[in-house]
């Protein structure tokens, strides 16, 4: 299995495989089904509904969804790439070794999943909601795009941002333990006071600061007209 390093961080990657083996499938699994070594590629369709199926060693690419299900679904070592997963709703799923790259995944909901050994690479997760995640291992965003996003009762032990666009993406009550941020622009994140444990560099101090004093609506004295 390919790794990649972030910091002190490394991921497993889902291996790329040789493409041409891998089987064609044309539709999508049906529930309760284990599909094994496959390619879902060039799809343009309404609904993308995968519900109670395993899905192992595969590559989603070029898939166009209007509205996307993914309920108690299990990725193992799969890819998913250049991909539109509108109005995504992910609910009670695990993925390991699994990429999302160059993804739209905007407005999605995703609850109670649990991630291990997943990167999100160039993904617009704009007004994303993420509820009750957890990561238990690895789990990395690298230059993906967070603007208005909300982290609600998650558990991001060991997390990595890496040079992401967190523009008001807002962290509520959950475990931040060593979240890295140090790589992505904090200045108009909320929840600040959420983030103890949190990891980031010397030079973004100013940034959370920043963060704080607009979140708390202060008033500077000196902007205050003259009493008479």
């Amino acid at each position: 299995m390919p790794t990649r390093r972030y910091g002190r961080t490394t991921i497993t990657l889902p291996d790329p495989g040789d493409d041409p083996y891998l089987g064609v499938i044309n539709s999508p699994p049906r529930p309760g089904s284990t599909v094994t070594e496959f390619r879902y590629t060039d799809q343009d369709i309404r609904d993308l509904d995968l519900t109670e199926t395993d899905l192992r060693n595969g590559i989603l690419h070029n898939v166009n969804a209007q509205r996307t299900t993914i309920e108690n679904v299990r990725f193992s070592s799969v890819r998913i790439t250049d991909s539109d997963l509108g109005s995504l709703q992910l609910t009670g799923s695990k993925a390991s070794r699994t990429l999302f790259r160059d993804c739209r995944l905007m407005g999605a909901a995703i609850t109670g999943a649990v991630l291990d050994s997943v990167l999100f690479e160039n993904c617009r997760l704009d007004y994303a909601a993420f509820d009750r995640i957890r990561a238990s291992g690895p789990v990395v965003f690298d230059r993906c795009v967070l603007t208005e996003a909300t982290f609600t009762a998650c558990d991001l032990t060991g997390v990595v941002m890496h040079d992401c666009t967190l523009r008001a993406t807002g962290f509520g009550a959950g475990t931040y333990k060593e979240l890295d941020l140090s790589g992505s622009d904090l200045s108009t994140i909320r929840g600040v006071g959420n983030l103890r444990e949190a990891v980031i560099s010397r030079a973004q101090q100013h940034q959370l600061t920043d963060a704080l004093l607009a979140e708390l609506d202060v008033t500077y004295s000196e902007d205050l007209p003259p009493h008479h």
